[in-house]
């Protein structure tokens, strides 16, 4: 894959409607948002996750596939509400469990994270790009069904001072 890759998009299937963009966050292993996420401090909790201490607030989470507890879909729809949980997630397999934490968001909460399926191709593009460098992920999902993954330069929130300014 090309060290920039901006402009590039990628075949997805939406299963949960929604916008959503941010800078990638690939989960390097599976987790179990309930016992595994803090929904109010906003990381991952889990003991011996690769990922431990990762704030997903803000970032498109690459997850290749879940596990854990039916009550996982709680715990993400109240990270959703609470802002602490991901823009959108990017799954290899899906999970009806994840799927429904942003059901309930998106019908309790009117916040809406998208949730799309990609192939192994595309799965493997990405786990790419998010190894590459910054950049930040685009996922339009007006309904379900197809859609794409577009990429981007990333979109500095807080740009550093000018030289000579204190911070």
């Amino acid at each position: 894959m090309p060290t920039d890759a901006t402009g590039a998009s990628w075949p997805a299937s939406a299963v949960v409607s929604g916008q959503g963009r941010g800078a990638p966050l690939l989960l390097a292993e599976p987790l179990s948002f309930w016992g595994g996420y803090d929904a109010v401090g906003g990381c991952v909790i889990e003991t011996g996750h690769p990922q431990c201490g990762a704030r997903l607030a803000g970032r498109v989470m690459l997850m290749e596939r879940a596990k854990g507890s039916s009550s996982s879909s709680s715990v993400l729809a109240e990270a959703i509400r609470n802002g602490t949980g991901p823009a959108a997630i990017v799954m290899r397999e899906r999970d009806l469990i994840v799927g429904l934490g942003c059901i309930v968001a998106s019908e309790l909460y009117g916040l809406h994270v998208p949730l799309v399926v990609v192939c192994e191709s595309t799965w493997q593009a990405l786990v790419d790009l998010a190894s590459a460098g910054p950049c930040e992920l685009h996922i339009d999902a007006a309904r379900p069904g197809d859609c794409l993954i577009r990429v981007s330069p990333p979109i500095a929130d807080n740009p550093p001072p000018a030289k000579g300014t204190p911070p």
